[in-house]
């Protein structure tokens, strides 16, 4: 029998070779996406590509069961990770084998598959868990509303964790399935298509299906009693509508509004282009807020904005969103102004085209309204900060911005840029900076003055850099600033425009309910 001797060192490297290289640099993923303004938002070391959601809902107990299958692709070498969920966990399993799993903080539901997962390979999560969402508070809010028949979840920026365990960040976005079982006579609507509907034992089960990148916030569920309408496009895109039966003086205004969701939305193609989802349409829940939402496919919208009756101007700024919001995402939650900006400029655009003010009417009102000593102005749109995400500086100086660019680049390639930049960046995510970098490109000028003098100094705007982007000419302030003296000529106070009622009427669009106490 032949003895091979093996030296030390010949031995101490079969060793090493025997042990994978990567094997030492498995590491859990970070709690957090990496958010400047909400640090624990999201989750790091994978990229989610598809949720399917197998959800059971009972509105008279407000209990939601579920089991959560999500196909997701490792971006590091994991030996543990992190999903968003707030209700509590029966079993989770990765691969296929069951996972250890505990909960931290308010929300954070950390993962330890029973093998580590290695780098850029895909990975299928199973999570079974069941709750009230209702009686989900973090930091003292809740997404969840209950409704006399049901509940809905609709908030921003955040909402998954009341109903489904997600990688909670719109940096993530990923296609959906969404299956709901409720007792018949009640129905359940949430995003995109409408795929199959049937019934079995006392139980409706609807399947529905977003098909293009979503954000975790812009998942919808509603479940109660709705009345239903239903169209398609002149180019086949299906349109449903939903208005809970008891909204009472409020349902003629909702529906006379968002019956025009299909005229609205063919306008919106002929300014920013294709419309770029599966479906159409909007629902209007008996909630007692007063605010609205993008929901993708499907905006959301409370009875209170139709309080005062009819108005489509919610509307023009819920489906602006599906283009500037929902199709080109926000990078960080502090570039919130390449969502709210845009659709509050959309509704200065609508105006025009209805002959109730233009959009420079609309900006030298806002301009001239307000003082030099409001704190409007303190409100930096292109960074404002978590306790300013929602102001109304975001949506009236974030207009203005795109107002003064509309004047220094001209028309043409002002709406070139409109519709080029949701083209570019379909299905993406983008940074105040990116959008400045692309009028740059397409104008040829130099901007970035421009946009720091509107979306970041925290002071408004003095006459001559007013003027210079069209606005100070036709305010009393513009006289003053500019230090006209005797024998100056008076300068006339902009008229308010016709339409600025009903849009400052949507001014509670940005008030999510939650006095932005997000506990992060």
């Amino acid at each position: 029998m032949h003895r091979r001797l093996v030296v030390p060192s010949v031995l101490a490297a079969s060793v090493l070779l025997a042990i994978p290289a990567s094997a030492a640099s498995f590491e859990p993923g970070a709690p957090g996406i990496g958010d400047a303004y909400y640090p624990a938002s999201g989750n790091g070391g994978y990229d989610v590509s598809h949720y399917d959601l197998r959800l059971k809902y009972q509105p008279t107990t407000d209990l939601l069961e579920g089991t959560a299958t999500i196909l997701a692709t490792t971006k590091q070498n994991l030996s543990r990770f992190n999903l968003d969920l707030g209700l509590r966990v029966d079993e989770v399993r990765v691969n296929g084998r069951k996972a250890a799993f505990a909960t931290s903080g308010d929300h954070e539901l950390e993962v330890t598959p029973a093998t580590p997962l290695a780098k850029n390979t895909p990975v299928t999560v199973v999570v079974r868990y069941a709750g009230k969402p209702s009686e989900l508070k973090i930091g003292g809010w809740t997404a969840w509303h209950r409704t006399p028949d049901g509940g809905v979840a609709a908030q921003e920026p955040d909402s998954a964790v009341w109903w489904f365990p997600s990688n909670d960040h719109p940096l993530d976005k990923a296609t959906f399935d969404v299956s709901v079982s409720v007792p018949d006579g009640t129905q359940a609507i949430s995003n995109g298509v409408l795929q199959s509907q049937s019934s079995r034992l006392g139980w409706t089960r609807f399947n529905w299906r977003s098909n293009k990148p979503q954000a975790t916030y812009l998942a919808t569920l509603a479940v109660g009693k709705f009345d239903i309408t239903t169209d398609k496009t002149a180019g086949g895109l299906p349109v449903l509508n939903a208005y809970s039966k008891d909204l009472g003086d409020n349902a003629g205004a909702a529906r006379a509004s968002i019956e025009r969701t299909t005229e609205v939305a063919e306008w919106l193609e002929g300014v920013f282009g294709p419309y770029p989802f599966n479906a159409l349409g909007g629902y209007v829940p008996n909630v007692t807020s007063g605010y609205a939402l993008e929901t993708q496919t499907r905006p959301f919208y409370s009875p209170r904005q139709f309080a005062n009756g009819a108005n489509v101007s919610v509307v023009v700024h819920e489906l602006a969103h599906q283009w500037y919001g929902d199709s080109v995402s926000v990078d960080g939650w502090k570039d919130i102004w390449v969502n709210e900006g845009f659709a509050r400029y959309s509704q200065w655009l609508w105006s025009e085209k209805e002959g109730e003010g233009t959009a420079q009417e609309l900006a030298d009102w806002v301009y001239a309204s307000r003082a030099a000593d409001d704190p409007f102005w303190t409100v930096k749109p292109g960074d404002p900060g978590p306790d300013n995400q929602f102001d109304i500086a975001v949506y009236d100086r974030g207009a203005l911005a795109l107002q003064a660019l509309r004047n220094e680049i001209g028309d043409e390639d002002f709406f070139a840029v409109l519709k080029g930049w949701p083209t570019e960046r379909a299905y993406g995510n983008a940074k105040v900076g990116d959008f400045v970098a692309y009028a740059e490109r397409v104008s040829g000028k130099p901007l970035a003055d421009l946009f720091d003098t509107w979306l970041y100094q925290p002071v408004k705007p003095a006459a001559p850099a007013a003027a210079e982007a069209g606005l100070a000419a036709r305010t009393a302030d513009a006289g003053t600033e500019a230090g006209a003296g005797k024998g100056s000529a008076p300068v006339a106070q902009p008229v308010r425009p016709k339409s600025w009622q009903k849009i400052a009427a949507t001014n509670t669009v940005h008030d999510h309910g939650h006095e932005r106490a997000r506990g992060h």
